[in-house]
Formats: structure tokens, sequence, C-alpha cells
């Protein structure tokens, strides 16, 4: 499978799986610590000494499939086996005893010739599982291989059918896509062109192109695994669409909670403050230290840095097109001058030098009137750090009181 794949290549694969004749209450009498993880599919996980679990299934073919689903047989050979797997580039065995490698479809000559390719019938092994579709676009932009023509065929005839699938196996397609591809554009662009994004996620079929080319200049997560940096990448599908339009997509998707909060909370920000931050970095000098204050009090002081981030991965994508963009040099020393803001000037009510009990011995009516001041002071504050002083702020407040 896909560990004898990434052997061949030269890649590092942190996964092996074991097949094997022996069924699953066989692989369980043979050793001493199994987990049952999916006995109906043959699958026996073993602990090693190491408390590592390895997956070992029993050799199988499908019954029945209803493209998401499938109904297996034991007693297959290996051959069988392999013959039910998607891609010709996973569907090759090696045996670390004998040395043998087993590629009965001519995998290690796709592998070489940089092609993927199904199994036998493209058409059938696409309407056993509708997911291969996405899997042969992630396996292609991944390793920069083409996709055979009836190959190809079968994905885009796959695409009116792809609603079968559920939210959370394509949230987990685009999340390995995120974590393996060095330039998700890749293939979110053959998404979009074989229909599969409009189909799964229609709000991002009508997303602009620059978001798509900006997730290229995020950092690549790995498969060892940086979360902040795979929700980044999440995030810039959804960067600059505004709350009403973002959340349903991602809840839709079953993105954890967490997850959606923080998406949202980003392209929000971008959708709100996108053409000003863009024409305050175009002109001469940049944006100033009150700027920067008011963004990062709008975003959040926690959420500032990644939001600059996104701000100048879609930067970066206008300037390789040709279209007005910051300098990089601009956008990384304001990038600096944010952070630095952020964490040390007041932006928060909780920073203010007083709070609603100074207020009412001051003289303010309690009730809203309480938190409509507090807001003021901040926004003066925000505007010039220097009046978070007690005396200033009681004065203001004050001033404010005998207006009414």
């Amino acid at each position: 499978g896909g560990a004898v794949r990434d052997a061949l290549l030269g890649h590092t694969h942190l996964d092996w799986d074991l097949a094997t004749s022996a069924t699953p209450p066989e692989v369980m009498r043979i050793f001493k610590r199994t987990v049952p993880v999916g006995l109906a599919f043959g699958t026996v996980g073993v602990l090693d000494r190491h408390e590592l679990m390895h997956e070992v299934t029993t050799f199988r073919h499908d019954v029945t499939t209803d493209g998401r689903h499938a109904e297996v047989q034991f007693g297959a050979s290996l051959d069988e086996d392999l013959a039910r797997r998607d891609f010709t580039i996973n569907a090759i065995a090696y045996d670390p005893q004998t040395g043998e490698l087993r590629d009965p479809f001519r995998g290690r000559k796709d592998l070489g010739e940089g092609l993927v390719r199904c199994v036998g019938d493209a058409e059938q092994r696409m309407k056993e599982d509708r997911l291969r579709a996405l899997r042969a676009l992630r396996f292609a932009a991944r390793f920069g291989f083409a996709i055979d023509p009836a190959t190809w065929k079968a994905i885009c005839n796959s695409a009116p059918h792809l609603g079968r699938l559920s939210g959370e196996r394509v949230k987990q397609e685009i999340e390995k896509t995120m974590e393996q591809v060095a330039r998700p554009s890749v293939a979110f662009a053959r998404w979009r062109e074989a229909g599969a994004l409009g189909a799964l996620v229609s709000h991002l079929g009508e997303a602009p192109g620059e978001r798509f080319a900006a997730l290229d200049g995020l950092p690549m997560p790995g498969l060892a695994g940086r979360p902040q940096r795979k929700v980044l990448r999440l995030a810039m599908l959804f960067f600059g669409d505004d709350r009403r339009a973002a959340e349903p997509a991602l809840k839709a998707l079953k993105f954890s909670n967490a997850d959606t909060a923080w998406i949202v909370r980003l392209g929000d920000a971008r959708a709100r403050l996108g053409a000003a931050v863009d024409a305050a970095m175009l002109r001469s000098g940049g944006a100033t230290d009150a700027e920067l204050r008011r963004w990062a009090a709008d975003v959040g002081r926690t959420a500032a840095a990644s939001w600059w981030r996104l701000n100048a991965a879609l930067w970066s994508a206008r300037r390789a097109s040709g279209a007005a963009a910051p300098t990089a040099s601009a956008v990384r020393s304001t990038h600096r001058r944010l952070v630095r803001i952020a964490y040390r000037d007041p932006m928060a009510i909780a920073d203010l030098r007083v709070d609603g009990e100074d207020l009412v011995a001051a003289g303010v009516r309690q009730g809203p009137e309480i938190g409509s001041t507090l807001k003021r002071l901040l926004e003066v504050v925000i505007e010039d750090p220097a009046a978070n002083r007690r005396e200033t702020l009681l004065a203001l407040a004050v001033e404010g009181q005998k207006k009414l």
C-alpha cells in the first residue's frame, strides 16, 4: 500500500500496514495484545513491544458496495486483495522475509512515469468508493504526477455523485491535502476543473482564485503534524468571507467548534477590514500605529499574528500575478510592528485603567451607559495609548456625561 509506494519513491512514511491470509480470529490467537479495530473488514490492531499499534488486515475482496461502504469476504489471494485497491501505485505489496515485491498491476512503472492510474476499470473503481476521486487528485498534487486519461474521465463522471460522501470524509480529505501537499493550489484547481469543488462545497466553488494561489505561500504542516499550520491553510479557503457565509460551510464539513470559530474570526475580519488594510499598506509610509491598534483590537490580540500571515500570503499571490500589493519587506516590517503593538498597547476594555465601578463613582449613571462609556474610552485609548491614565479617562467620562 502507501508505505511501499512511499518507500519506492524515497519518501518517509510513518505508518506501515500488514496484510495476511490469516483471518481476524487467527491473528488474535497468534498475538497476545490486539485491538479489534474493524473485524467486519478484517482488520486487527497488533501492539508491539513499544506500544505501537500495527493494523493487520486479512486478504479480502468486495462483495457489494454502495459507493461509500463495502461488504467484504475473506479467503482471497494476495493478488485478489491488491485488485480491490484504488490505484496501481497503491497496489504493491512487499514481503520483508523473502524480499519479494508483488506488483501485478505495474504500479512501479506508473511510479516511474509519474502517473496516477486506477487498478482495472476506472469507472468501476470510482463507483465502489466515491472518495477515490478526491484521493486521486491529492496523490497527483502531492507527487507532481499526471492523471491517466481514463482515470480523469472517471473522476469527472464521479463529481455529480460526490454528495453521497459524508461531511467528515470530505473534511478529512481536505485536511490531508493541506498536510501533505506542498502546493494545495494544484490540488484544488483539479477539484474545481473536475467539478468536485462545486459539488462538495458550493461556497468554495465561487471563491476568488487568489485564495487558492495564496495557500502555496503558507507553510506545509507535513506528515509529523503542525496543527496550527494546517488550520491556517484551512482558514485561507474562507479568508474574506463573512460569518454568515463561512460558518454554515464549515459546520457542514463537520469542523470542530474551536476550528470553526477561529477560521470564521479570521475570515470575517478580512471581510470587514480588507479594503482598508490593502489601501493603507499600498500608500506611502504604510499603516500607522493607530491603524494597527484598531485592526489588532478588531481581530483580537491572540489572532492578530495569524490574521496578518494570511494577509501576507494573499499579497504574495497578488504580487506573483502582477496585481497591486505591498512589498514583501513592508509586509514583514509591519508584521513585527503589529505583534509588538498587539501585546504592548491597550486594545480591550479590560486594558483600561478604569472600570465600571470607577465610572459610577465619578457620576456616570448605572446601566447601559456604563458599557457605552467604556467603549468610547477604549476608542480614545486605541487612537492614543498615552490617554490610558486613570485621571484622563475619568475626566473624559465626566465630560461625556455632561454633554448628555
